[in-house]
This record gives C-alpha cells, structure tokens and sequence, in this order.
C-alpha cells in the first residue's frame, strides 16, 4: 500500500506530495520524499541559478528506471498559484511552461515525476535577453574525464584571456559545463555567435584535444566543444538538479581547484547537501560581477571576415543565413545536397 500523501508548507504555500514512500532511485532507494527534502536543501543556491526562468520538465512517474517523456506545457488542472510563461520551440510553436518561481513550483514539479530540470537561457521576465553563456565540455568515445578536466582547464584559460570570470559545474553525467553570467545586452542568436567563436578558437589552439566539429565522424578521440548548447530555445540541464540516473547524480557546481580531482559520480542526492553545508556554494558570487563577451563578438567578426560561414545549427531549427549544408562530409562526398 502506498503511503498517504505529505502536505508541506514550502514558502507559505501548501504543497501536496502523493506516494512520498515510490522509490525514485533504485541504487539506494531514494524516494520521492527523499528528492523533495534534496530540494529543500539546496534551495538558495538553486533558486540562485534557476529562479525566474522557464522550465522543461524531465518526467518520471515510476523513477529513474521507468519511461519518461518531456512536457514543456503545464498540464490542465495544475493549481492556480503556478507562474507560467510562454515560450517558444526553434520552429515557433508556442506553449505554456513553469516558472522557478520559487521552491514551491519546484517542489509541485517533483511531486509531478520530475526527475531533471532543464532551463531557458534567460528569465521569463526578459525573454530578449540571454544573460548566460553555457559551455558544454562532451567526451566522445575515445576519451575519458581526465581529457574533460583538461578541456575544462583549456577553456578557464582562453575566458581568463578575454576577462571573462566562469564557473563549472559536473553535468551529473559524462561531461562538464562551464557558466559565464552575462550583462543582459544579447540575445540567443549573438551569445550563440559568441560560443562557436570560443570553440573555434580553442579547437586552433588544442587541435589534438578539443573539437567542435558538429558531424560526429570528424570529431575523432577529442572533447566536443557543443556550442549549440546556446541556440535559441534550447534548454540545458539545470545546476543542482538531479538526473534521472539510478544513483541519482547531481549536476553539482564545483570550484576550479575541485576540477582535478571531482569523481561526478560521488555527487548525489545523498551526498551534495552535505558537502553544500560544509563547503559553502562554489557559485555564490555567480552573480557579483555580469560578464562582457564582446571580445569573443571580436573572434566572431574576424572568423566570418576571413571567410568561415556560421557553424551548423541542429537539425530542428530552421536553415539559418550564412549557414553551411546541413549534410555530413561523408554524405556530401556521395553527391547528397542536405
């Protein structure tokens, strides 16, 4: 028998959370109560990173080893006091998406099967703005963390060049993210302008290590550099969430000294709140100083002044001007137009 719902009081609004006993995690049987009161714990420096922006939710009705699906659209039915916004998919299809408006949206949403969040690139309250650059350090078959630790470090070195001050964070998976909190002056497509400039310019300068080569049969045994990560709309998985593994990895903000030495799969629901009240939030002062990328705007000018067309979008956003065939160097080869 399940057990009987737990009303809590989050921010002076009840919320109501079913089968608080279902295992979320089978590794060692997190329930879904248990990935509530995670939440609770890392509130602040969540709602540091998160509050405001719309919200992708990752579901999973049975937990980490069940099915899942993605819902952008807050169902009907949901409770009055949910913020919502509208946003939009690459192809222009509108729909009605959750606001981290505070933990209590939040903590609705795991009660909802939540088990990733995924977040815009800007606050719903300035939907033109997209005030971060989100680097995406992806090993691809060949490599291993150590060559992400060393591409984190690369990267730390080219934004130190520019004066740009990031942070990293594990992915809760295979890979690394580094965060830069930008002035709120650009939009999605100029900040994307921004990042393929940056993995342009460190695949020149680490071309055995570092790629971004959008076709994967160019890649090789190197670190992708995923600047579509950027592209409008795109959503990525959110700092201190939980992803829907069964040990219940956290996408964990870390230091640039931890970057030598973080196991990413120590960093767990059963662990990070711990270390967060022993540690402190390694991003506390994300927000101290708004970061100009008008040095990489520079790099940008001078790749497509020299000739480079844009790099290749993602296939679901619409052919963009100066935009290379969207077809891979081996189809090409055979003929294929894309």
């Amino acid at each position: 028998m399940a057990a009987d719902p737990v009303m809590l009081d989050v921010d002076g609004v009840e919320v109501r959370v079913t089968s608080p006993d279902k295992e979320f995690f089978s590794k060692r049987g997190e329930t879904k109560l248990d990935l509530v009161n995670y939440y609770l714990a890392v509130a602040e420096p969540f709602m540091r990173v998160v509050g405001g922006r719309p919200l992708l939710l990752e579901r999973y009705p049975d937990g980490a080893r069940g099915k899942s699906f993605f819902q952008k659209r807050v169902p009907k039915g949901a409770p009055e006091w949910l913020q919502t916004t509208v946003v939009s998919t690459p192809n222009g299809t509108t729909s009605n998406a959750l606001i981290a408006h505070d933990m209590a949206h939040i903590v609705w949403a795991v009660n909802m099967g939540c088990l990733g969040f995924h977040v815009w690139p800007y606050r719903a309250a300035d939907p033109a703005h997209a005030d971060e650059l989100r680097i995406d350090l992806d090993p691809q078959p060949g490599t291993n963390f150590d060559d992400v630790r060393a591409a984190a470090y690369a990267v730390k070195a080219v934004l130190d060049e520019l004066g740009i001050v990031a942070y990293p964070k594990t992915s809760g998976s295979k890979g690394i993210h580094i965060y830069a909190r930008l002035e709120p002056k650009w939009d999605s497509y100029q900040v994307r302008y921004a990042a393929v400039a940056l993995a342009r310019e460190l695949q020149r300068r680490h071309p055995e290590s570092l790629t971004c080569e959008w076709w994967k049969e160019e890649r090789g045994e190197r670190v992708f550099v995923d600047f579509n990560q950027n592209a409008p709309h795109k959503t990525v998985f959110g700092t201190w969430s939980v992803r829907p593994r069964v040990g219940g990895q956290v996408s964990t903000p870390i230091t640039w000294d931890e970057v030598a030495t973080v196991e990413p799969e120590e960093l767990t629901l059963a662990t990070v709140p711990a270390r967060l009240a022993e540690s402190g939030d390694a991003w506390a002062t994300l927000d101290d100083e708004l970061q100009s990328i008008e040095g990489l705007f520079e790099w940008h000018d001078r790749d497509w002044s020299s000739g480079l067309m844009d790099a290749p979008w993602p296939p679901v956003y619409p052919k963009q001007p100066n935009e290379p065939p969207r077809v891979s160097p081996s189809r090409a080869k055979k003929g294929d137009d894309g």
